[in-house]
């Protein structure tokens, strides 16, 4: 929990954007045929608009259910800081879920940056030594951490984990599986993971 008095603080979270300035910038890029990052190729836009519809959809159809709306409501202020790149499907598939939650207290403050554009904040919250995303750090109004989500829910970290000691993956038909279990979940499981984390807040004005 160290790490975040060094890498985020005030300034870091007052630049960041917010959801709908995300959202905004990754549609403005998809116009000049653009993604985040540095990496412009017809493939990674392509990620990026599919993201892009899969945030829309997401947007209209995520449902948070009643326990984990009266646990959020009585969050105190907090600042909830996203890392992230537009090209990344996990990103998409979980930062509507955690926007929809935040708009729950208006004492949340939601914020989301760019991973590429911000190494030394993801060199702080590597997964496994590797940059997963996205990830979710939150803090309280005096920047101590109070929890973190991320990159992914417990299944499909361990399903990506597991695909890892096999050479011979077929990469497409997995990237498939792992959107089809997002699609069949429905965002159960990170309901459930999220009143854990939250649970085990020490949270104080």
């Amino acid at each position: 929990m160290n790490n975040t008095v060094h890498v985020i603080d005030q300034d870091l979270i007052n630049g960041a954007l917010d959801y709908h300035g995300y959202r905004d910038m990754i549609k403005l890029l998809l116009q000049e045929r653009k993604t985040t990052g540095n990496n412009h190729s017809d493939e990674m836009v392509a990620y990026t608009k599919m993201n892009d519809q899969r945030m829309n959809r997401w947007d209209k159809k995520v449902m948070i259910n009643e326990e984990l709306t009266e646990i959020v409501k009585q969050l105190p202020a907090m600042n909830w800081l996203i890392i992230t790149e537009a090209w990344c499907g996990d990103a998409a598939q979980n930062i509507p879920f955690i926007a929809k939650l935040a708009d729950l207290n208006e004492k949340i403050n939601l914020r989301l940056i760019l991973r590429d554009e911000h190494p030394e904040v993801m060199d702080a919250y590597l997964t496994n030594g590797a940059k997963s995303i996205p990830i979710l750090v939150m803090l309280n109004q005096q920047m101590e951490e109070q929890g973190k989500w991320g990159p992914r829910p417990e299944p499909i970290q361990k399903m990506v984990l597991e695909s890892k000691q096999k050479p011979s993956l077929d990469k497409l038909a997995f990237v498939e599986s792992i959107h089809k279990w997002y699609a069949d979940d429905k965002m159960q499981t990170i309901q459930q993971e999220f009143i854990r984390l939250i649970k085990n807040f020490n949270t104080h004005e």
